[in-house]
């Protein structure tokens, strides 16, 4: 598999991902005494941290696993199994011990992000959300950026970035991961403005073809994979005996070899997993239990366009320290919307009283790259939402309306034809977006 260099971007996974390994067994506690295990657990983290510094996961693995059966209660060493199931690709079992590692001590930031981006690799982007969401104060502005991003929230993240990236102080490493996230989101012009203020032309071509075949992930762990320089593999999970307040003593477990997951190498670079479009439970023919339905996954970015549309400018990103590039000073060039109407063409709302809705959202961010997405089959017509809550869970609802019955099922006729989803229904309280009243 092809892998780019970590300081490329997200430089929050060389930060934090350190561990890694493979269970060979662990050590019975027999009849050791509590001083006994405890200096075993330190002697058997700090060979599991020589086997992350030397990418070995299967060492990595196995020493971290048996420190945790020594030292349960250990915050520091189930983050260290977190970080060594990272790096051997097994993010189900990362997850879990990350999770266990915050249960026991919350507020660590490094472990906080592992765990987002262990979450983002199982697909579980609502889940890697809420954890940068609850551990904002914790989590630098950079890193959480582009986990935003790499969460299916690319224009959440520039919000975030881009105050930041404007000040005198700011970094290669914020303006990277602000460059990155401009182009999870189609804004491909803006991306190449702001990464090539750390870097010469040549080196920005290269870094902005390194992002597009990042763009176009094939499995869902691709992107975290790419940036931790990894093979997913299929995890056979945690071993019971290192649940966390675990019953039991702890027992030897056999070895279970995790099994490489076949199909495509992930993505050169990173790609950013598209946020889940929830299908409204009005029309979803079969609910869940929840009765809501996720529909599949799409492509949170924009295909690189064959020209943009430059319509205003927006305030410069100032860089810090000298580069390299001729773009040092040169402001960010707003393209022009996704799905907005042309410069002097009003957009089109009409006075029916039917919609077309495309899908319903985590939140109005999460839908506004939704609406990125959809808008290049409904140029000219202005996006709608409303928040809808089900199952005690609130969703953002994204539409286009104003239509009579005969136009919304044509236009959601049309939209299907082209790979798209939607359902035609009555308005029920839809108005503008939420993104286009600021």
């Amino acid at each position: 598999m092809k892998t780019i260099g970590l300081n490329a971007s997200l430089s929050a996974l060389a930060l934090c991902v350190a561990v890694g390994g493979l269970v060979q067994g662990v050590a019975a506690a027999g009849e050791r005494t509590a001083a006994q295990l405890a200096a075993a657990a330190r002697d058997d983290a700090s060979k599991a941290s020589r086997a992350i510094a030397k990418r070995n996961a299967d060492d990595a693995v196995r020493y971290a696993e048996l420190a945790v059966g020594e030292q349960p209660q250990s915050a520091e060493y189930r983050a260290l199994l977190g970080q060594a199931y990272l790096i051997a690709g097994r993010f189900s079992s990362a997850s879990t011990a990350l999770t266990d590692s915050l249960g026991l001590a919350p507020g660590d930031g490094k472990v906080a992000l592992n765990l987002a981006l262990a979450q983002i690799a199982e697909g579980d982007w609502q889940g890697a959300r809420r954890t940068l969401d609850s551990n904002s104060g914790s989590i630098s502005v950079s890193d959480r950026g582009l986990a935003m991003a790499l969460a299916g929230d690319p224009g959440s993240a520039v919000d975030l970035m881009l105050p930041m990236a404007r000040q005198p102080g700011a970094d290669s490493k914020l303006r990277q991961n602000l460059a990155l996230s401009l182009a999870l989101g189609g804004r491909w012009q803006d991306a190449k403005v702001v990464a090539g203020m750390d870097l010469s032309p040549t080196e920005t071509d290269k870094r902005i073809e390194e992002w597009a075949a990042f763009a176009r992930p094939t499995g869902r762990a691709d992107q975290v994979a790419s940036l931790l320089g990894v093979s997913p593999v299929s995890d056979p999970g945690q071993p019971i005996a290192l649940a966390l307040n675990a019953a039991t003593p702890v027992v030897a477990v056999a070895a279970v070899a995790p099994t490489p997951v076949t199909g495509a190498p992930a993505a050169a670079f990173v790609a950013a997993p598209a946020p889940a479009t929830v299908v409204d439970p009005m029309v979803a023919p079969k609910p869940s239990v929840s009765g809501v339905v996720f529909g599949a996954r799409a492509e949170v970015v924009q295909p690189l366009p064959i020209k943009a549309v430059v319509t205003a400018p927006v305030k410069p990103v100032v860089a810090s320290s000298p580069v390299k590039s001729k773009n040092f000073v040169k402001p960010l060039v707003a393209t022009t919307t996704p799905g907005a109407s042309k410069v002097g063409v009003k957009p089109v709302v009409g006075k029916g009283n039917f919609v077309v809705q495309l899908g319903a959202y985590d939140s109005a961010g999460v839908a506004r790259d939704g609406w990125a997405r959809a808008s290049r089959n409904f140029s000219g017509y202005a996006p709608q939402g409303m928040p809808i809550t089900v199952a005690g869970k609130t969703y953002y609802r994204l539409s286009v309306g104003g239509f009579d019955e005969a136009g919304a099922k044509r236009l959601c006729s049309n939209y299907r034809a082209k790979g798209g989803k939607c359902f035609v229904r009555a308005t029920a309280g839809d108005t503008a977006a939420a993104w286009t009243k600021k």
